[in-house]
């Protein structure tokens, strides 16, 4: 089994008013390039990983400097494929005190819309790696989108690499004639071997009460018999699923998160401590960060599943640090924040 790390998602717009205005304020948008699968794809390049990340994107002005920004990253994008008209566009409202983020999405129509099963070469795209990492956003888009996830995870099962799904469920993009977002996600989910998600995603997948994380400092008593619990019922919709995160984030205000995430691997739960997170800058990412984290991870602890999810935790918390939707931390600047016991107040902010 080779070592390269594949990613495939829709690469997107991103654009935002500067100092946290509502989009109907001012004159200038702020744009970067963003999407779940390539935002992991970057946060492994970071670490040094050798990644491929696989989209459709237009032969434009546009969808080519998205690919010329994740080269400059380290990512490989020889198997992004071209055609359609335009590069899919999410607009994102920065939460201000009391007033909550919000997202508006421009993606129908994009180059990804219109993707369909056989357009890549998965045999070659996927050729010397040792995992796929794909999320339910790629299976979100259109019917033809999830049929062509699909067909990439059963190439990736029969050249025996590792399946790295993340759920991310996103009710407001489930919008084609026919869909069935829990069912698809459950299909997903049965071919994992590493899976993500946070405690609203598997709520809505089992049917399960999420448990209430309301941490306003890092000594919270978590009731971990009740995720214990949870796990088990998990597991058996995804018997072959080898290790199985559930993130938790509790917003004290827009700029104050406490993060912490707990790890389910070989019938053994692992809990992380509770970070305080009281400066955010960017909170867009954060799971994506903990993604690219854990696929690290499996390579630099591979025996080691407390030190797998502490690093995985250490790569989220940084990004909230981070501008943008690219977790640009190395692993260095992770093993100095795990290390230090997660005390990131003074963690220097990059822009």
């Amino acid at each position: 089994m080779g070592k390269k790390i594949v990613t495939f998602g829709e690469l997107m717009l991103r654009f935002s008013k500067e100092d946290k205005k509502r989009l109907s304020q001012g004159r200038m948008f702020c744009g970067n390039y963003g999407g779940s699968e390539a935002n992991v794809a970057v946060s492994l390049a970071m670490q040094d990983e050798e990644v491929e990340y696989v989209t459709r994107l237009p032969d434009t002005q546009m969808g080519r400097a998205g690919a010329m920004k994740l080269n400059e990253l380290g990512v490989g994008t020889r198997y992004i494929i071209y055609g359609g008209d335009r590069v899919g566009v999410y607009y994102f409202e920065e939460a201000a005190s009391l007033r909550n983020a919000s997202v508006t999405y421009d993606r129908a129509n994009s180059a990804y819309y219109y993707l369909e099963p056989g357009m890549i070469d998965w045999t070659a795209a996927l050729k010397d790696a040792s995992v796929l990492h794909v999320s339910g956003i790629t299976a979100a888009i259109t019917q033809p989108a999830a049929d062509a996830t699909f067909e990439a995870i059963e190439v990736a099962e029969r050249m025996g690499l590792t399946i790295s799904i993340d759920l991310n469920y996103r009710k407001n993009l489930w919008r084609y004639e026919g869909a069935q977002p829990r069912e698809t996600l459950k299909r997903m989910m049965g071919h994992a071997d590493v899976m993500f998600g946070d405690v609203i995603e598997y709520e809505f997948i089992t049917g399960h009460p999420k448990i209430p994380f309301e941490a306003l400092t890092p000594d919270y008593d978590m009731n971990l018999p009740a995720y214990r619990e949870w796990y088990q019922e998990i597991q058996e919709l995804c018997p072959r699923c080898r290790k199985i995160m559930i993130g938790m984030r509790n917003q004290i205000s827009s700029s104050h998160h406490m993060l912490t995430a707990l790890l389910w691997a070989d019938g053994q739960m692992y809990n992380a401590q509770i970070v305080d997170i009281p400066n955010v800058v960017d909170p867009m990412g954060v799971g994506d960060a903990f993604d690219g984290g854990f696929l690290h991870a499996l390579k630099l602890f591979p025996d080691d599943n407390q030190r797998i999810l502490d690093y995985s935790l250490a790569a989220a918390s940084l990004k909230n640090t981070i501008a943008g939707d690219f977790n640009l931390s190395t692993e260095a600047e992770i093993m100095e924040v795990m290390n230090d016991n997660y005390q990131i107040h003074d963690v220097k902010v990059y822009d």
